[in-house]
């Protein structure tokens, strides 16, 4: 059992985190993530101030648990190609562990994500952001061509999402699914390469 006085936001996400699992999006309440800590419901409230910004504060955390990862690799030494391609086998293996590990969670996370809207489109802002940092510095070793930083970014993001997107989830789990990342990257590459 946790004081009011101790619990943290970190808390009470990590414990609304089990509620969602358990109850789903639908039924999960503020009233469930209190019991399950020990606390008042106006204790929850104290951090998050309504239902709906503690399922925003649930839904960022869970994609913020992806961009450490990404910056790591983003930070790298090395070829900007290496790195690029790194990034990306990164994300999609962090998707892909999200979707075929906890599955109940992850659907419960796809309702959370259409409702917070606003912070899943951050979320891709800052995904393209790690791209065009990777690119950007792959132009400037003249290992990739000139073109324009955020749509090539943008491209690259796009031309991946069957391997990061979760609208193709379902085929993740598929045993083609490495192969068929291997040869869009095929293509990725050889149209950002110089000389290409």
């Amino acid at each position: 059992m946790t004081t009011d006085t101790a619990l943290t936001a970190e808390q009470i996400l990590i414990a609304a985190e089990e509620v969602l699992r358990r109850f789903g999006p639908a039924k999960a309440t503020v009233v469930d993530v209190a019991r399950e800590i020990g606390v008042s419901h106006s204790s929850v409230y104290r951090h998050f101030p309504s239902k709906a910004a503690l399922r925003e504060a649930v839904t960022q955390r869970w994609l913020d648990q992806a961009h450490h990862d990404l910056t790591a690799v983003k930070d790298e030494a090395g070829d900007a190609s290496e790195r690029l391609e790194h990034w990306l086998t990164t994300l999609f293996a962090a998707k892909r562990k999200k979707a075929l590990d906890d599955p109940e969670l992850f659907a419960t996370y796809l309702v959370l994500a259409e409702e917070n809207s606003a912070v899943v489109d951050a979320h891709i802002e800052t995904l393209v952001r790690q791209i065009a940092e990777i690119f950007q510095d792959g132009v400037e070793r003249k290992e990739f061509k000139p073109a324009h930083i955020l749509n090539t970014a943008r491209a690259v993001f796009d031309a991946t999402a069957p391997f990061h997107d979760p609208m193709f989830a379902a085929s993740w789990s598929e045993p083609t699914a490495d192969a068929r990342f291997a040869a869009v990257w095929k293509l990725v590459i050889g149209g950002l390469r110089a000389g290409a």
